[in-house]
């Protein structure tokens, strides 16, 4: 993995990004929540903000990204494990796995946000690699490679990067007195029993909300359902009158988020402060969640089983995010693939 410094920020009264952001995480929320307080509060939270989180070095393989200029952004949002890391056998990889991938498209009006889940055992090019699942990119080359192979995959620039451990949800979880969030199905896993329906979740029992896969038939896609799930769920409770007007919540969610986080040297205070202003007016019906495009599955010659990419779907797809148009590549095209809209 890649060396880490410090740098980055917050902002206005809407704390999108920051919850997406949030579940493998994000950044944009705790910008938002932010600018509700007093500017002498404001300063706390920066201070904890920046004693929390690490800055990635070197996070995008051909360099630096632009200052933000309006346009629509395209934010990588990585949810890993510290422990896989320093435990190869857990998962068979030198360099551990990323769990969790999603895109997170800013428009570039600021009115909405597509949240699109990849899943891990999509077979994908990875530069100077070949053919593989995309998580590998991960174990072979951290998070620039990552980014790369996102970027080549979908065709577009990735603006900025966020990386979350996932020990972060239950501090994140817990800092919000809890969640409650819509499982799409009943199931048992680690202990912990889960309804259709709405579930109350502290930090433990999220985790395991959002880890599991083996509880079901289909595995990766409903879990992907269920941490979009959790993170629609997260941005309800960071956006509820109850925890804006906590600040002792507020100076909670920020500490235990950051702890967890790292991102791209782009994302520092002014640039926080900037997108959750101009973000002011989303709401929780502004988040569209959908699955990249698959078409069945394979198994490579060594024995890896995987899921194919839906390449026409892709091609439409990286149209759409070009030109800032998810959203009606979503009323077209993706009626099999979203998962939960606003």
């Amino acid at each position: 993995m890649s060396g880490r410094r410090a740098a980055v920020r917050t902002s206005r009264h809407r704390p999108l990004l920051v919850a997406l952001l949030a579940t493998v995480g994000s950044l944009t929320a705790v910008a938002t929540v932010l600018a509700v307080v007093l500017s002498t509060f404001i300063g706390g939270l920066a201070q904890r903000y920046d004693a929390g989180r690490t800055v990635l070095d070197d996070p995008f393989p051909s360099g630096g990204r632009p200052h933000d200029d309006g346009e629509a952004l395209d934010v990588l949002l990585i949810g890993s494990d510290s422990r896989e890391r320093l435990d190869p056998q857990h998962d068979g990889a030198a360099g551990g796995r990323s769990d969790t991938l999603m895109l997170a498209h800013v428009s570039g009006d600021r009115r909405h946000v597509s949240l699109m889940s990849i899943l891990r055992d999509s077979w994908v090019d990875v530069p100077g690699h070949g053919r593989a699942k995309i998580n590998a990119a991960y174990s072979w080359g951290g998070v620039p490679l990552t980014v790369q192979t996102v970027e080549q995959l979908l065709g577009v620039r990735i603006d900025h990067v966020a990386e979350i451990d996932f020990a972060g949800f239950v501090g994140m979880t817990d800092a919000l007195g809890g969640v409650t969030v819509q499982s799409p199905e009943a199931f048992d896993a680690r202990g912990h029993h889960f309804v259709q329906g709405p579930n109350e979740l502290d930090g433990a029992a999220a985790l395991t909300f959002v880890r599991e896969r083996y509880a079901f038939p289909d595995a990766d896609r409903t879990r992907v359902r269920n941490q979009q799930a959790f993170m629609r769920a997260l941005l309800d409770r960071v956006l509820s009158s109850d925890t804006l007007t906590d600040p002792a919540a507020v100076q909670r969610f920020v500490s235990a988020t950051s702890a967890h986080l790292s991102v791209d040297p782009g994302l520092t205070f002014a640039a926080l402060v900037d997108l959750g202003w101009s973000l002011r007016g989303i709401s929780p019906h502004d988040l569209e969640t959908f699955t990249l495009p698959t078409a069945g599955g394979g198994t490579s010659p060594d024995g890896q089983a995987y899921v194919e990419v839906d390449r026409p779907e892709l091609t439409s797809l990286s149209i759409a995010l070009r030109s800032d148009e998810v959203g009606r590549w979503l009323a077209e095209h993706a009626a099999g693939h979203a998962t939960a809209t606003g």
